[in-house]
């Protein structure tokens, strides 16, 4: 049972929704970005999405590029994004972290000494967008043996005969993606993903989060009441990229956190 497994049960038995953030790993530089992540659990948030930054990173909108850009100035690399999460499981061993990016840093490295480094560090989860289902063998696979949680996304143009592939060797939980497009550029309707979360579950035990369009407390308690969790990245990037302190930061996710456990 990973530390992802292990958050949703404990959630389950307190019939609780999920409240999952999104950062970008060095944005606007490592010590701030890990001062983020050290208060992610503290505001509420139950699983931290981390992202690696790429500089094509091609299912990210303008605000997720631009922070990835920030990183990688910064001198943000793959190995210091695991020593970010090493350095943030010296003092929190529960919270699992899910490590979002693109294929060609985790190629570069070399996949099998990357998930010994990853699972080393303490990452529990990876998403990787572009390597589709009929790359399985390339890192999905390989990344469960190693103890890995291999998240897939699911998309509303995911029909019913894509969505089998797509959970075939899906693990942790399935991210359907609100709108099409990139992040960050079009708000999620509760009314429109319901019927799909509803769809999704007919084919899977995995919980179902849904991401892409939240940046509001109300939204975030919309979309997590109609499936079994929320996730947020480019409202609290946004809230990084303009300066704001850590603090303030902070308090913002706590209220998207707060909406979406009011669920």
């Amino acid at each position: 049972m990973t530390r992802i497994d292990q958050k949703f049960a404990d959630l389950n038995a307190k019939g609780k929704k999920a409240f999952v953030s999104y950062v970008m790993a060095g944005d606007p530089d490592y010590d701030t970005a890990l001062e983020v992540v050290k208060g992610l659990p503290g505001a509420g948030v139950d699983i931290i999405e981390l992202g690696l930054p790429f500089t094509d990173p091609m299912a990210d909108g303008p605000t997720i590029q631009l922070a990835g850009q920030r990183a990688l100035e910064a001198g943000m690399t793959l190995q210091r994004t695991l020593d970010m999460a090493a350095e943030f499981r010296k003092t929190d061993d529960t919270t699992p972290i899910v490590l979002m990016g693109y294929y060609n840093p985790i190629y570069n490295r070399g996949v099998e000494t990357f998930l010994a480094d990853a699972k080393a560090a303490g990452i529990d989860g990876l998403i990787v967008v572009d390597l589709p289902p009929e790359e399985d063998e390339e890192l999905c696979i390989p990344a469960q043996a190693a103890g890995l949680n291999f998240i897939r996304l699911a998309t509303p143009t995911t029909d019913e005969k894509r969505l089998p592939k797509v959970l075939q060797n899906t693990s942790g939980f399935v991210y359907y993606v609100s709108v099409t497009g990139i992040t960050g550029a079009a708000e999620a309707q509760a009314a429109d993903v319901g019927p799909e979360v509803a769809r999704i579950k007919a084919s899977t035990d995995l919980p179902v989060i849904v991401g892409f369009g939240i940046n509001t407390p109300e939204k975030s308690q919309a979309i997590a009441s109609v499936a079994d969790g929320a996730v947020v990245g480019s409202a609290i990037v946004s809230q990084i990229a303009a300066g704001k302190p850590v603090d303030e930061v902070l308090a913002f996710v706590k209220s998207l956190a707060d909406g979406a456990h009011s669920a």
